[in-house]
């Protein structure tokens, strides 16, 4: 039946909280403790229960026979799958109660399949997706799709299907606003590609850096900067990078060495699915300055907005 706060709450729920948003439906056999706060428009199927410590944001759907624990943090637009499991103690003892649970964040948008296992404290990013039966022992990054056991990143969330130039004449080089095919220079002595600064690699560099040894499991980048302009070759292996402007967000590989990827400042960058003999070359137009790095996936969209 629905109260006059205009909560839906089925007559065999035991809701004892009172901060519970206009709209939100709750179905049979839910228990909600006093000091837990859902929001508004919310749908709490069967079977469920949430402690005192618990936040709840709006338009949160949580499917039947999901237990949510003190220090759980849950965003706007979550879907959270049957049966999902979350978890907020690091050495559970019987009878032995920490001094402060562990929180654990589910940032707006993101989606946690059935069955999956949450460690504790870990974040899981804006618009996210957290396949079935996953179990996450770290935290997923916004617009990560992470399955398996343990979790690894496997493709990012409405990123256009992996790109990369296909092989073409030397002396016609072709590019778009990121992926840059180098001159390639092939004889019986071996193969040569090169680049110019200020011509095929738009910037004039200041510093560079290596990546290697990076476990396939691992993402590196995750930032945009405010002024530096990054260009990526991967001299060894291959790397899959992101790019995302705010608006777009596009996949591609670096699996040869005449390949280059642009990065202009205000590109949120990410590279992931190195294969074990993965050498990343990273030109930047900058010094290393961390005042200029944007490590907040939520900040950076601000700035773009702006």
């Amino acid at each position: 039946m629905t109260g006059s706060s205009g909560v839906m709450q089925h007559p065999s729920a035991d809701v004892q909280s009172t901060a519970i948003g206009a709209g939100t439906r709750i179905w049979q056999y839910v228990v909600i403790l006093p000091g837990a706060r859902i929001g508004a428009d919310c749908n709490i199927c069967s079977h469920c229960f949430i402690e005192n410590d618990v936040v709840v944001g709006d338009r949160v759907t949580v499917k039947s026979g999901v237990q949510l624990w003190d220090g759980l943090r849950v965003g706007d637009d979550v879907f959270i799958g049957p049966n999902a499991s979350f978890t907020n103690d690091r050495f559970p003892r019987s009878r032995c109660k920490p001094e402060h649970f562990v929180n654990t964040e589910i940032e707006s948008g993101a989606s946690i399949g059935a069955n999956a296992t949450l460690l504790p404290g870990v974040r899981i990013g804006r618009n996210a997706m957290i396949g079935a039966g996953a179990v996450v022992t770290r935290s997923v990054p916004p617009n990560a799709i992470a399955v398996g056991n343990p979790a690894r990143i496997v493709g990012y969330v409405d990123a256009s299907p992996a790109l990369s130039v296909e092989k073409v004449s030397p002396a016609s080089p072709r590019s778009d606003d990121y992926l840059k095919e180098l001159p390639l220079v092939e004889d019986i002595r071996g193969s040569l590609s090169v680049g110019e600064f200020l011509r095929s690699v738009p910037f004039e560099a200041k510093r560079y850096f290596l990546v290697f040894d990076v476990p396939s499991e691992q993402t590196r980048g995750e930032h945009a900067h405010r002024q530096c302009h990054q260009f990526l070759v991967c001299v060894h292996g291959r790397v899959h990078a992101i790019t995302d402007d705010g608006r777009r967000r596009r996949e591609f590989v670096l699996d040869r060495p005449n390949l280059g990827l642009h990065l202009p400042p205000m590109t949120w960058g990410t590279q992931y699915k190195y294969s074990p003999d993965a050498v990343l070359l990273v030109f930047a137009s900058h010094y290393y300055d961390p005042d200029d790095y944007i490590r907040d996936y939520d900040e950076f969209l601000r700035l773009v907005s702006a």
